[in-house]
């Protein structure tokens, strides 16, 4: 009977890990669908940026309360965690508490009750995220588009990691019964559970026999539910648990509002200035490679790998949104949305070429079906909603690409901006006088 539990369990964990490899996989395929970008310098402040911002959660801190929260949740759910080396080697050798026999029984009895009271910090802070998310009414998390999927996503993984503390907290216990009765080796020690649940257990009276069945009960449903949940990542918000990462240290160092100048047009104004060029010679090798075949971005495809990466880190918080001084206005424009519709797009592209074994033109843009035209204009540039996420991510970045594919390709502008710009192209400013009326001002009473 134990051999065919170590089969089961082997085949289990082979699938559960596979098929999360195969999800990264698609992730990392539907990320490479935008263009390549450099930024791979200035590696040293990288690093320090990665470490701080997703592992120390240094951007956090504004909203000291969630922060905390966010850190019982975060440190304790992946430190408890670490016990899944300990699942894994007693699942596949049929062993019990393989940890102990290495660590010593000193060292082990601190290791689970670490573990134990780390358990009851993630249980507090998803117990209050639910009822601030659900009933509290924080703005940022109550608005419209968050309704349906989003809302529920969110729901589901607090209550799966309730779920799995509620089992650990189970295993502990009826392990510890089975100890104080001589039917398992003394090891570990769990605080948290003799007040809480060895009390419950020991109401009923329940024998060895049945103890046993709880506890390795409890056991399996910890080990399925981790691999449920590693599994679930893919299709939920809380993939930023991994993409935080590689999003940290792929994001934009350079001084906030400074955007970037396309090659194509910086070769062109430079053939332009250089009296001595050929604007009919061939282009150098691998100069050709570098001209975009449209300007800005009209779909995925247009943008490039950081900011697709970046749609797959939102974590759909809302600090973005919240600040974002057109949407407190009541304008349309939701930074975060842009972030969900431009992954949303992305799952979609996805989907399209499993099935065809490559994209097939659907009809669709992310510009207008995903994107619409009324909430890129809304954008005053701020840079509001890049200061306040998190895991800086830069939802500014697509915005500004599209609106740039709106101006360059569809000459779509709004008309008060191309009255700006036929009056800077031709008055050197904005305002609709001559340049030798500029300094008038001065002379006036």
């Amino acid at each position: 009977m134990q051999y065919i539990d170590n089969i089961i369990f082997l085949i289990l964990l082979v699938a559960g890990f596979g098929l999360f490899a195969k999800s990264l996989q698609k992730i990392y395929r539907n990320i490479r669908l935008g263009r390549e970008i450099n930024r791979s310098d200035r590696k040293s402040e990288r690093w320090e940026t990665m470490a701080t911002v997703a592992m120390g959660q240094s951007k956090m801190g504004k909203r000291p309360v969630a922060a905390i929260l966010h850190l019982f949740v975060y440190v304790g759910f992946v430190i408890i965690n670490i016990e899944l080396i300990e699942i894994i080697v007693d699942g596949i050798f049929g062993t019990h508490r393989f940890l102990a026999s290495i660590l010593g029984h000193g060292f082990y009895n601190f290791f689970t009750a670490t573990l134990e009271v780390l358990a009851l910090l993630v249980v507090i802070g998803v117990v209050i995220f639910f009822i601030r998310r659900n009933f509290y009414g924080v703005k940022r998390l109550t608005m419209k588009e968050l309704f349906g999927w989003p809302k529920n996503d969110a729901n589901w993984i607090l209550i799966i990691e309730f779920a799995l503390m509620m089992a650990f907290f189970t295993m502990n216990a009826s392990d510890y019964i089975l100890q104080m009765r001589g039917a398992l080796p003394e090891h570990g020690s769990f605080p948290i559970s003799e007040i809480t649940f060895i009390p419950f257990l020991e109401v009923f009276s329940f024998d060895n026999g049945f103890l046993m069945f709880v506890e390795k009960g409890a056991w399996w449903f910890h080990f399925i539910g981790i691999l449920f949940f590693m599994n679930y990542l893919y299709y939920s918000k809380h993939l930023h648990i991994i993409l935080a990462f590689p999003s940290t240290w792929y994001a934009n160092l350079d001084r906030k509002g400074k955007f970037n100048n396309l090659d194509s047009v910086t070769k062109e104004i430079k053939l332009m200035m250089d009296p001595n060029a050929d604007p009919y010679a061939a282009p150098a090798e691998g100069d050709a490679a570098d001209v975009p075949s449209k300007f800005g971005a009209e779909d995925v495809f247009d943008l490039n790998q950081v900011q697709l990466l970046n749609a797959y880190s939102c974590t759909e918080c809302g600090r973005c949104t919240s600040v974002c001084p057109a949407n407190i206005t009541g304008k349309k424009l939701s930074p975060r949305l842009i972030l969900m519709k431009t992954r949303d797009r992305l799952e979609e592209v996805g989907r399209n070429i499993d099935k065809n074994g490559k994209f097939e033109d659907d009809g669709k843009k992310l510009l207008n079906d995903y994107i619409t035209k009324e909430e890129l204009w809304a954008c005053t540039t701020c840079n509001a909603c890049t200061e306040a996420c998190p895991v800086l991510l830069d939802p500014l970045s697509i915005i500004f690409e599209m609106r740039r594919f709106l101006v360059m390709e569809q000459s779509a502008a709004p008309q008060e901006l191309n009255l700006m710009m036929t009056n800077v192209e031709n008055n050197a400013a904005p305002w609709q006088y001559n340049q030798a009326d500029r300094l008038n001002w001065a002379n006036e009473n």
